[in-house]
């Protein structure tokens, strides 16, 4: 299947690997999808803590243009990051986030949102520094932009051999959970802290 134009911005706080889970996600679609991914990163004052944000764009064509102009999906990993990146959502667009860090409030309607608890779940895992490949895993599960197993590669080939086995674990539980996810509700999750926007 030929992977469309697809812009992405990925935020949080520096320390949730937010650069590390768009490269993966360039790394899937570029070596091992045989499609194309640009990848530009901003960082608050200080790196650990303050916001963090990566932009990728994936296609199955060349890339002109580098840079995210309207995200198509948004991933989201904490309040800060939502309040300051949200608003550039596409209309229409898929918003993902970190379910215990991100209180979604004052979206449009036709948003798509589907959260997942990637911290508890890398938690459960032992290591909560593995949030980001948790993340990826559901990314991959809820967009299916990218085939599972080329995510899973780039997740092997992107974190230290020490931490590989855990990482594919964590990807795996964040898969998981999104597949879960699309069986109970296919288009967007009902969320009880969701505020949608008047109309």
């Amino acid at each position: 299947m030929q992977l469309r134009l697809t812009e992405l911005r990925i935020a949080g706080f520096g320390g949730q690997g937010v650069i590390l889970s768009a490269i993966v996600l360039g790394k899937a679609a570029s070596i091992y999808q045989g499609a194309y991914a640009t990848m530009t990163q901003n960082f608050g004052p200080e790196a650990r803590g303050g916001a963090c944000s990566a932009q990728l764009l994936l296609s199955g064509e060349p890339i002109l243009y580098p840079y995210v102009t309207q995200p198509d999906i948004m991933v989201v990993m904490s309040q800060e990051a939502y309040t300051r990146f949200v608003p550039e959502l596409k209309e229409g667009g898929t918003l993902i986030v970190e379910q215990d860090l991100v209180r979604v409030t004052n979206l449009p309607r036709q948003t798509k949102v589907y959260s997942c608890p990637a911290t508890r779940l890398a938690e459960e895992l032992g290591k909560r520094m593995v949030l980001n490949s948790v993340m990826v895993g559901f990314f991959t599960a809820v967009t299916r932009l990218l085939e599972p197993e080329a995510v899973r590669k780039a997740v092997a080939d992107s974190v230290p051999s020490s931490f590989c086995e855990l990482n594919l674990k964590a990807f795996a539980k964040g898969y998981e959970y999104g597949v879960k996810s699309l069986e109970e509700n296919p288009h967007s999750q009902v969320l009880e802290q969701v505020s949608f926007a008047e109309e």
